[in-house]
């Protein structure tokens, strides 16, 4: 299965995310199938590569929960309904 998810890179104490798309057997800093964005929790900075992602999106893969919230924000999903 295919996974959006963050690939951490940075200095300690001052990550940066990238947002990729990969294997969901991979690790978490594997060599990704395609890079989606960029995301800085510092400042929060985000950069997304919109047609990607919905293309991404459109076969099928499964974004993590951060990335849900990031794209969420971004509008490129509809906010996920709470359960009760």
């Amino acid at each position: 299965m295919i996974k959006l998810r963050l690939k951490r890179y940075g200095k300690k104490r001052a990550a940066s995310y990238r947002i990729v798309a990969m294997n969901s057997r991979d690790r978490r800093d594997g060599r990704p199938l395609e890079e989606l964005g960029y995301y800085n929790p510092i400042t929060d900075e985000t950069r997304l590569h919109v047609e990607a992602i919905t293309k991404r999106l459109k076969e099928g893969a499964q974004p993590t929960d951060t990335v849900r919230r990031i794209l969420e924000k971004a509008s490129l999903l509809e906010p996920a309904k709470a359960k009760a």
